[in-house]
């Protein structure tokens, strides 16, 4: 095999189709490719036939050019699909094997791998801790919204389906393991939600309604979510949970009106950088106004589970603060409030197979609740378009047709 066709970042607005190299085990220099990283030998990887991979938020950042992507970076991190090539380290996975990848790449060796801190490996990246397929500053392994793509360490980060047969009927939802399932379930987690908590959930894009379904998954008495598209509440409101319209106003009177207290048990950040505000203000970018009302909100002694993504540097800041990832925030309140908080990339690997068995055992239904939307390669740029105007739904793309077939 000599082909390969994905979806690369051209410039502020745009994707294409491009033809890129097949993949072979061994990094090669590239759009976003660290000089340190050229040449790495990966006999520890595979190479997989993309049978999905997603179109994610964390795309549409940069794809928006709200970070410093460089033109032709090839995009994806949300990656399944079937093993067709083993390096000569690889031990335990099998060709055939079809498998989901956690949008993390971790070596499996480092102290914090060893401590399930994958989503900050610090052998993959010579920049900073943690890296990820196809995305800025991550260390420039290339993504996979492709027909082919190279995974490293993969005995270590691939999730293999028990059963290969079972795991094709289900992979619409089995394709949400890479990052928003474990990311929405790892926000709900780390906001200390429990049996019969009630938690608000800022955002209803596909990790915001992910952390709602995580959130009933974790037993959950109310899961209230809130954004300024009625599109996506409607969704949200599709598998059980309350709305808020925060273009109405301040989320408080509103979850007072469905609890009859204006807070909450747990709250979610399911927006992240490019937030806006509330009320009057919603049509104007503000940052820090999602974290500041979940710290208002959230009840004293709660704790704020932060997967939306926030970045050091953002060229289309409102003002020089936000440009580096400076905001401002009522640190006080959660202060005052003994409020804590969880930031970061989730540690996929810590939740991927257990939400793997509730899927597989037909406790959830995550991709109706995310609204998965199978399109093919050459739809991506029509994919992007609408995700950014705010088409309630999870594009998934299935470059080779598998999915139709």
């Amino acid at each position: 095999m000599s082909g390969n066709r994905a979806v690369a970042y051209v410039g502020p607005g745009e994707v294409e189709v491009h033809d890129i190299p097949y993949p072979t085990l061994e990094l090669k220099d590239g759009p976003g490719v660290n000089p340190a990283n050229v040449g790495r030998k990966c006999n520890h990887g595979v190479i997989l036939k993309v049978v999905t991979t997603n179109i994610c938020g964390s795309d549409q950042h940069m794809v928006r050019g709200r970070t410093t992507a460089p033109e032709g970076l090839v995009l994806g991190h949300e990656i399944l699909g079937e093993v067709i090539e083993v390096g000569s380290d690889v031990e335990f996975t099998k060709v055939g094997d079809l498998a989901s990848v956690p949008f993390n790449i971790a070596c499996g060796r480092c102290h914090n791998c060893k401590e399930g801190k994958t989503g900050i490996c610090l052998n993959v990246n010579p920049d900073r801790p943690g890296s990820a397929y196809g995305y800025v500053d991550m260390g420039g392994w290339v993504g996979g919204q492709a027909e082919y793509v190279m995974v490293p360490y993969a005995d270590f980060n691939l999730l293999v389906f028990p059963d290969a047969d079972q795991a094709r009927e289900k992979v619409r939802d089995l394709t949400m393991l890479s990052d928003i399932f474990p990311t929405g379930f790892h926000g709900a987690v780390t906001a200390g939600v429990k049996p019969g908590s009630t938690v608000y959930i800022a955002g209803a894009g596909p990790v915001g309604l992910a952390a709602a379904a995580g959130a009933q998954l974790l037993g959950a008495a109310v899961v209230i979510v809130g954004d300024l598209q009625e599109e996506r509440l409607a969704q949200a409101r599709t598998f059980g949970c309350e709305t808020v319209d925060v273009s109405k106003g301040d989320p408080k009177d509103q979850i007072e009106q469905i609890l009859g207290v204006p807070e909450v048990d747990a709250g979610v950040d399911a927006v992240g950088f490019e937030a806006r505000g509330h009320g009057a203000g919603s049509a104007t970018e503000a940052p820090a106004t999602v974290l500041n009302s979940l710290m208002e909100i959230t009840a004293a002694g709660g704790a704020l589970g932060i997967p939306g993504l926030y970045v050091t540097g953002d060229p289309g800041g409102i003002d020089d603060a936000a440009k580096v990832g400076a905001l401002s925030l009522s640190l006080g309140t959660g202060w005052a409030k003994s409020l804590s908080f969880t930031t970061g990339q989730c540690p996929v690997m810590r939740y991927n197979h257990g939400l793997m068995m509730a899927i597989l055992h037909d406790r959830v239904e995550i991709a109706k609740a995310v609204n998965a939307t199978v399109i093919p390669l050459d739809d991506a740029p029509r994919g992007y378009q609408e995700f950014d105007k705010g088409a309630p739904r999870k594009y998934v793309i299935d470059p080779h047709g598998m999915l139709a077939a």
